[in-house]
């Protein structure tokens, strides 16, 4: 069956709902459509398309981190977190189990200004590439989300500048490489290996957006057996609405 998978970090669901959210919805016509930084609880606002189930997961912390996903197609079971009560207050991860695969929505914690989360950043990343080993060795996982890492020069505009920074430090790059490492692919780079300047980020100081400066940080990873079956992927640069765009994945599955 080919899917459309579309992920997005929203920045805040309900501001983004008059940003014209419900129409880049329509129009990407995803089957399952994922987001992350959602910063609402499912009660704070009605959002519902025709069609579609929906599933939450909400920081315990209210206004902050939280993903959902939105699906036409039917799950087998539906979990949220990873199974660590450490990693499983801040709603960064739902899992949907399809027949043949799983998805597994991600908004990774960011190492903060001055890093200092980098080291909180280390743990939660493996324990993370663990909880997706253990799938993967069931059957083949989609990751998609918001992962906050750039992973070489050409993902981000001004990589010198940004060396040591949050989401460009060696130690993130390291951990995202030794991710893929373990069975899975970067679906843009897989069908793109040498496209520049193309960025799903884009900071609101400086006119980042206007001068696309910005960084790739968010990606579909699927399971390198399954890498063949990718159809296209894609980064949807022109819809407006948050400090991201989303991003696509075509995978017959």
């Amino acid at each position: 069956m080919m899917y459309r998978f579309i992920s997005w970090n929203v920045n805040g669901l309900r501001a983004c709902l008059n940003k014209g959210f419900a129409d880049a919805f329509t129009s990407l016509d995803a089957d399952v459509f994922s987001i992350q930084e959602t910063k609402m609880q499912p009660d704070q606002a009605d959002v519902r398309f025709p069609g579609y189930d929906v599933f939450w997961n909400s920081a315990v912390k209210k206004g902050y981190s939280g993903t959902a996903v939105f699906t036409r197609v039917s799950p087998l079971a539906a979990t949220t977190g990873i199974g660590i009560e450490e990693h499983d207050q801040e709603g960064r991860v739902i899992t949907l189990e399809f027949p043949a695969f799983y998805l597994v929505n991600c908004y990774t914690p960011n190492s903060q200004r001055e890093l200092t989360r980098l080291d909180y950043r280390g743990i939660w990343e493996r324990d993370f590439a663990d909880y997706l080993s253990a799938l993967d060795a069931r059957k083949p996982v989609v990751l998609c989300g918001d992962l906050n890492v750039a992973h070489q020069e050409i993902d981000l505009k001004n990589p010198s500048s940004n060396h040591h920074n949050a989401g460009f430090t060696d130690t993130e790059r390291a951990l995202f490489t030794r991710l893929l490492a373990r069975g899975f692919v970067d679906s843009f780079r897989y069908l793109y290996p040498d496209k520049r300047d193309a960025y799903s980020w884009w900071s609101y100081m400086f006119n980042a957006r206007a001068n696309n400066a910005g960084w790739r940080i968010d990606y579909f990873l699927v399971s390198e057996r399954v890498a063949g079956y990718i159809r296209d992927a894609k980064i949807h640069s022109a819809i407006l609405g948050s400090d991201h765009c989303p991003v696509e994945l075509d995978i017959d599955l």
